[in-house]
């Protein structure tokens, strides 16, 4: 009769730690959030125009008269740069967005508006808080500058993989192009309906506390085309000259 009791001790001490390791917090941490769906949309395919035979002549020939220097000199703009107002009509509306974490490498993205996928994506050689930095000071140039292929291997100067890259003429190190990744893709995402502006998304706070924040600023930019090797971007201002002021020159030379 001894046995039976001896089983059922047995019994009810494996259910009790079986209560008690159901009753005990899981270490599994919780799923990450589902990330947004993509609702951007590829860029359009604009077609460029091609100039006649006729025309071609024409241009060459008016291309090899000499220069002739005129006596009167005309009067020079302040600062030997154009005023913003002279700007307008010459180059291409884009969007620019400068994004990345605070003491991360600040990228930006290049897009034809908010609505549709990047077509350059630059990480520069700085950190977003340097340039939130230099951005305080009210003007700010970024050279971006990359040697001169052969004829054999021509590629458009956006197409360039790396660029030696220069702030306010201080060399900083390099920029690198990249394919937009998944997390560029989900910042674009969710700053899809902001057309200009600056502020701050949501990171993993709890990990990386406030460094894990990202910044951002988003602005209409001006793409100026000068030639194969030379591009300009200028960020347009809505309040006129007040505000920071940025260009990003593509250079080959």
């Amino acid at each position: 009769m001894g046995e039976p009791k001896a089983n059922t001790n047995v019994t009810i001490a494996a259910a009790a730690a079986a209560a008690t390791t159901s009753s005990e917090p899981s270490s599994v941490p919780p799923p990450p959030p589902p990330q947004p769906k993509l609702s951007l949309v590829h860029p359009s395919q604009k077609k460029k125009h091609r100039t006649s035979r006729a025309f071609r002549a024409f241009r060459n020939m008016f291309r090899s008269f000499p220069i002739i220097t005129p006596a009167c000199k005309l009067p020079s703009l302040p600062g030997g740069t154009l005023p913003e107002t002279h700007r307008g009509g010459v180059g291409t509306r884009v969007t620019g967005t400068l994004f990345g974490c605070r003491k991360g490498r600040v990228s930006l993205s290049i897009q034809e508006n908010p609505r549709c996928l990047p077509t350059l994506v630059v990480e520069l050689a700085m950190q977003t808080n340097m340039l939130q930095k230099e951005l305080s000071s009210g003007m700010v140039r970024i050279a971006l500058e990359c040697e001169k292929r052969s004829d054999k291997e021509k590629l458009k100067l956006l197409d360039e993989p790396v660029w030696t890259m220069y702030c306010n003429g201080k060399k900083s190190g390099y920029g690198v192009k990249r394919e937009a990744n998944e997390e560029d893709l989900n910042v674009m995402e969710l700053l899809r309906p902001v057309s200009m502006g600056a502020g701050v998304l949501p990171g993993n706070s709890e990990v990386d506390g406030p460094d894990g924040e990202l910044a951002y600023m988003r602005a209409h930019f001006e793409h100026v085309i000068g030639s194969k090797d030379s591009e300009t971007l200028y960020m347009l201002s809505p309040d006129g000259n007040s505000g920071p002021e940025l260009t990003v020159f593509f250079v080959r030379i």
